[in-house]
């Protein structure tokens, strides 16, 4: 239920709060490219983690874990950096090693933020945003990408059981990638032409935008503040 002010009657986080995690995350993502400090990033993440518990166990899947792995043992054999440990018989760098972990951590933010805001927050409130400051169309683009990313990753699921039981990357596995980036893309196209659809069919138009109620939390602000005084304490100490 709404109160007269947009606001959601028991709602401790709200779009203000998705929408400030998800710009925190990848400012600080882009600061400490080619950094070796982890701790801004560590702490982001288990912030992250406590405000998107539903996040980390998508991500803690078996073949997310393996992609990462496989980044990492990549970076930490094949890296820039000089030997300086051994471990097996099989020589390391401490630094390929730290290149490594901060890449996955990285990694884990970026995608941890970007699902948590498309799972978390409705077309309607960030178009309203952006046509509340002026970007005509914009909102409704941007919420369209922003939404797509669930009905993307289900696509790509659905998709890849299916041809994996049908035998379709046993014998000709390149053309069963290649039906399968078909299969995704089509998906993916039909689906943004669906939601299209629909808001002409409700009359929608960026010239005559009306103005949407924009959900804000009881610890919005806060969030907000914690986030911006964050990435002010890492700007001026870096």
């Amino acid at each position: 239920m709404l109160s007269a002010n947009g606001l959601e009657e028991g709602q401790l986080i709200g779009s203000v709060a998705h929408l400030s995690l998800f710009a925190c995350a990848l400012l600080l993502v882009t600061l400490t490219a080619g950094s070796g400090n982890l701790l801004p990033i560590a702490v982001v993440l288990i912030f992250l983690c406590v405000i998107y518990p539903k996040s980390i166990r998508r991500l803690a899947q078996p073949r997310w874990l393996i992609v990462f792995a496989l980044f990492f043992s990549l970076n930490v054999l094949f890296g820039p950096g000089e030997t300086d440990l051994w471990l097996w018989r099989i020589p390391f760098s401490s630094e390929n090693l730290i290149a490594g972990l901060a890449m996955i951590l990285r990694a884990l933010v970026i995608l941890m933020a970007a699902d948590g805001l498309a799972t978390s927050i409705d077309i309607t409130e960030v178009a309203a945003l952006f046509e509340s400051i002026g970007f005509s169309g914009l909102g409704f683009s941007l919420g369209v990408a922003v939404n797509m990313i669930p009905n993307l990753r289900e696509s790509i699921v659905a998709t890849w059981h299916s041809l994996r039981m049908r035998g379709g990357l046993r014998s000709e596995w390149w053309r069963g990638l290649q039906l399968f980036s078909l299969t995704v893309l089509s998906n993916s196209l039909r689906r943004s032409e669906e939601i299209v659809l629909a808001a002409e069919t409700r009359a929608f138009s960026p010239v005559r935008t009306r103005k949407l109620l924009f959900h804000i939390g009881r610890l919005d602000w806060l969030i907000f503040a914690l986030s911006l005084a964050g990435l002010t304490v890492f700007i001026l100490a870096s």
